[in-house]
């Protein structure tokens, strides 16, 4: 066995105490720091949110405290984002088959188009109501099949069926909004992971759009075939209008629109709590079942925090490219002399993290654990079709992007 092989295993023993709170570890942090491709103070484009005061559209900035100091931040991907990047990066993997973890999977078709979700990408994850809305090749409802009861009937007394269907969920939390129930669903996130841009300076651009035939006419009539210029001054009494400009055409002056920022750093936090894990139980598991499911479960978020961050550049979304310029993987261990302790943890590569997840793997299957090889394969009810078959049709004209 290799040196980098003994040093995974080593990680995982203590990985296997850490998540039942039996050492003095308390949690795994990851700390990194990005620059912008274009190089530090390069205008970079956080997600534009809906400002309360204004009604318009901003940034989302807040006062934080950064290395004892209070500086304002601007968000640049927030914890749900992070995560969904995660069990993007997992999913990916699994269609690989470099690693498989159950998932859920609801497949069909639309306009000759392949629709595919999992519970890795579904917005609640595997207690969304595209499977509330899903049923099995027999026809049954999938709340009313075998999986769909498991995971509707357990608690925070026994989450096997999690475990066995949907492990994933125990790492990024899960939250049944969508059953009517007096008791829901709730499974805190183990995993967290934020991105900041530090003392952003928030710049502006002129947005307007130039039209190289400067096509004539202000208004035109708009109807479910398409549009058509209005004759003469007016158009009929009763027909619906737009603007040249929101139907893709025409001029549109330049006007002040939202420019980016320029931050002084961009940080990536991220954190595995021990603590969440410990709170996990199976039932009437021994105390080797749980130890391992633990682990596992552990194993699993920081397979999918390398996968999606190991990598030396990074895309958040359009004008947001990111290098990566340093980065500690660390235990988190008790504190002493008023300072929690940290100290390397030796997995900062895919290669790393797949390995300790298939240590963590084995070691589970070893205690008791049995997963199915094939996903939880499903499709959509009638109703559920329909509506996938009507967001695939395409009537009319819509209206222009970004005007």
């Amino acid at each position: 066995m290799t040196t980098e092989g003994l040093e995974v295993r080593d990680v995982y023993e203590r990985l296997l105490a850490a998540a039942s709170l039996r050492s003095t570890d308390g949690a795994i942090r990851v700390s990194a720091e990005y620059e912008p491709i274009g190089g530090p103070g390069d205008t970079l484009f956080p997600p534009t949110v809906k400002i309360k005061d204004t009604d318009g559209a901003g940034y989302l900035v807040e006062p934080r405290y950064v290395g004892g100091e209070k500086v304002e931040v601007v968000w640049l991907d927030q914890p749900q984002s992070q995560a969904n990047r995660c069990e993007q990066a997992l999913m990916d993997a699994i269609r690989r088959g470099s690693a498989y973890l159950p998932h859920l999977l609801m497949a069909t078709e639309s306009a000759g188009v392949p629709v595919r979700t999992t519970n890795l990408n579904a917005p609640h994850r595997s207690r969304d109501a595209y499977f509330r809305d899903s049923e099995d090749c027999a026809g049954v409802a999938f709340d009313k099949t075998e999986p769909g009861r498991a995971l509707r009937e357990a608690s925070a007394e026994d989450w096997s069926a999690y475990l066995r269907l949907v492990p994933s969920d125990l790492a990024y939390g899960v939250w049944d909004s969508h059953r009517k129930r007096r008791i829901q669903v709730k499974i805190p996130r183990a995993y967290k992971s934020a991105m900041i841009g530090v003392a952003p300076l928030i710049g502006v651009r002129g947005a307007g759009r130039v039209d190289p035939l400067n096509l004539a006419g202000d208004t035109v009539q708009v109807s479910g075939s398409g549009w058509t210029p209005v004759e003469g001054t007016k158009a009929p009494k009763g027909t619906k209008t737009a603007r040249m400009s929101e139907v893709g055409h025409g001029m549109i002056p330049p006007s002040e629109g939202l420019g980016g920022v320029s931050v002084r750093s961009v940080q990536r936090e991220a954190s595995l709590a021990m603590a969440q894990l410990a709170t996990l139980r199976f039932g009437d598991a021994g105390e080797e079942f749980t130890a391992a499911a633990r682990a596992l479960v552990a194993a699993i978020a920081l397979l999918g925090d390398r996968l999606a961050f190991a990598a030396p550049a990074l895309r958040l979304r359009s004008g947001c490219d990111l290098v990566l310029v340093s980065e500690r993987v660390q235990w988190v261990r008790r504190g002493a002399n008023g300072r929690p302790e940290a100290e390397a943890l030796a997995v900062n590569t895919v290669q790393e993290a797949l390995d300790l997840f298939e240590i963590a793997s084995d070691r589970a299957r070893a205690a008791g654990l049995d997963w199915s090889a094939e996903p939880v394969a499903l499709k959509p009810n009638a109703s559920l079709q329909q509506a996938i078959d009507k967001s695939f049709l395409s009537d009319g004209v819509g209206e222009a992007e970004g005007e």
